[in-house]
């Protein structure tokens, strides 16, 4: 078998990019070691950036979208119980989306199949081959038949455990890594949300944050530390560590009830440089993590998915390499500034294990500076939205 590019991954990225490449007539293949509801199941981040909401309309993906998403103008900070909203649409004309990877990952599935284009799933064993030279190839057994696709380039989309980074050789890449001390209890909740828009708090008990998915269904999180387990917090362990983390007012808005998920995701920083080897590109959660404070790992993927479907579009239709030849370079300068948002976000409304009363007190004046600095918050909101392409 034959295509252009195949593509590693049926999540977000590696969809997102097939249906950007296959509307200019770029015929791919994507490969998936998982099942398709295992993928559907994932439950992940779920707000937008300005510019990917735009890079969704491109794809023709964004009806259900605009239908069913929630558009946030601004979002809350809170330090000890004081609280300042961030007014985005004023600060820098931008806003945020609130709609689910998964919801976006359906619609992506959806419009894949309605397609026709080449999916498979639960596809094992799969092995990249070649990508040094000009024959790329790609293998993988289905079904426990062996199949090999020859291809043009290889994209590797399949995530921080997938095979692509781990296919190339050692000591072509060089990682950069920050493992946080702690992670962040999450649980889903058929409940409406205790505020409009999203409230990130920093409390002396640890980080807190009320976020949603729709009007009716709302996600909560408290950090907790590295190494804590899920099966020793009930849920109504969970909201009494919630409301003492929110501000009077907000707590007692707070509507509780069974929760439908209940997982922790442990934070780190982590960046693979770079994004490109041969005829092998690394796209989202497989180059890169940030911790889910600054809401960017979704976003971050749509940015190298923007830069590695116009360079593949450029290839094929103006046969320029240029694209190509600069999409790591183009993509990691993106990739760190996300990185560094995501990284200060977290160090002001976490608590850390080692902070000092000094520690504490700086904290406290980032947010004081923040709210009383208009510079600082248009800063705040021109990241959140989105950095410029």
């Amino acid at each position: 078998m034959r295509t252009k590019v195949v593509i590693i991954g049926a999540g977000p990225a590696g969809l997102l990019l097939g249906r950007l490449i296959e509307s200019e007539g770029i015929e791919t293949v994507i490969l998936e070691r998982r099942s398709q509801d295992y993928v559907l199941g994932r439950i992940r981040a779920g707000v937008l950036e300005q510019g990917t909401v735009e890079l969704l309309e491109r794809a023709g993906v964004s009806e259900r979208m605009h239908a069913e998403g929630l558009v946030h103008d601004g979002v809350e900070l809170s330090f000890d119980g004081d609280t300042h909203r961030f007014d985005f649409r004023k600060l820098v004309g931008r806003t945020v989306m609130v709609y689910g990877q998964t919801e976006v990952t359906r619609d992506l599935m959806q419009a894949r199949d309605a397609s026709g284009a080449a999916t498979v799933y639960e596809a094992e064993d799969v092995s990249l081959h070649d990508f040094d030279g000009e024959a790329p190839r790609v293998r993988y057994r289905k079904d426990g038949v062996e199949h090999e696709i020859a291809c043009d380039f290889i994209a590797g989309c399949d995530g921080y455990h997938g095979v692509s980074r781990a296919s190339v050789p050692e000591g072509a890449v060089k990682t950069f890594e920050r493992v946080y001390p702690f992670g962040w209890l999450g649980i889903l909740v058929d409940r409406p949300p205790v505020a409009e828009e999203l409230i990130y708090a920093h409390h002396s008990r640890g980080f807190a944050l009320c976020s949603m998915r729709s009007e009716t269904r709302s996600r909560y999180y408290v950090q907790v530390p590295a190494g804590e387990r899920v099966e020793d917090w009930s849920d109504e362990r969970f909201w009494d560590e919630l409301r003492s983390r929110l501000n009077r007012e907000t707590a007692d808005r707070l509507q509780t009830g069974p929760s439908i998920e209940k997982s922790i995701a442990p934070l780190r920083s982590f960046v693979a440089e770079p994004l490109r080897f041969g005829r092998l590109f690394l796209a989202g959660d497989a180059a890169h993590i940030v911790p889910p404070t600054g809401a960017k790992g979704l976003n971050l993927a749509a940015s190298d998915v923007r830069y590695l479907a116009d360079a593949f579009i450029e290839y094929y239709g103006a046969r320029s390499p240029a694209g190509i030849d600069a999409y790591s370079t183009r993509a990691l300068a993106r990739v760190w500034k996300a990185e560094r948002f995501s990284w200060w976000m977290t160090s002001i409304l976490h608590t850390f294990p080692d902070t000092d009363a000094f520690g504490r007190r700086m904290q406290r004046t980032e947010f004081d500076y923040l709210v009383g600095s208009e510079a600082a918050s248009r800063s705040l909101a021109e990241n959140y939205t989105g950095l410029p392409y």
